[in-house]
């Protein structure tokens, strides 16, 4: 039985718990320096014009609304002006710039392959069952003078 807890003895007192009395936040100058290192790395406005964070107008701010709803109108208006001369998907395949498949995109490169061996394979069969030039020129079909072994 010596695995048992020792029960505390009633006439010792324990120890009281320790209170952490140290401050949650840290302290004004370190938090002074983060905002400073912060403000050193901040990206400058051009930038964030750039990135579109930012509006790049230097139109009122009670206009910017309206100008960037016709901003957006005009990009609509200009896609579907493309849209409507673009080619239909008949015409494309015709000047074979669609493939002509009905199969996935991701297998057309596949199918494409196998086409081409299937091709290969039919063309070689059929070089084995050429005539010679002998039997072309028995038939009648080369003359004598187009003899191709000659």
């Amino acid at each position: 039985m010596s695995d048992q807890i020792p029960a505390l003895n009633p006439t010792q007192d324990p120890e009281p718990p320790k209170i952490d009395d140290s401050p949650i936040s840290p302290s004004p100058l370190e938090r002074r320096n983060s905002l400073e290192k912060h403000l050193q790395t901040r990206p400058d406005a051009k930038d964030l014009k750039d990135k579109h964070i930012l509006l790049d107008t230097n139109a009122a701010p009670s206009l910017q609304s309206t100008a960037q709803d016709l901003e957006r109108q005009r990009a609509t208006d200009s896609l579907k002006k493309g849209l409507e001369r673009r080619p239909e998907r008949e015409e494309l395949i015709e000047r074979n710039i669609l493939p002509d498949s009905t199969a996935a995109p991701a297998l057309q490169g596949q199918q494409k392959e196998l086409e081409k061996h299937m091709r290969a394979d039919s063309l070689e069969e059929k070089m084995k069952h050429r005539p010679k030039p002998e039997d072309l020129i028995k038939e009648g079909i080369l003359n004598q003078d187009e003899d191709p072994t000659k």
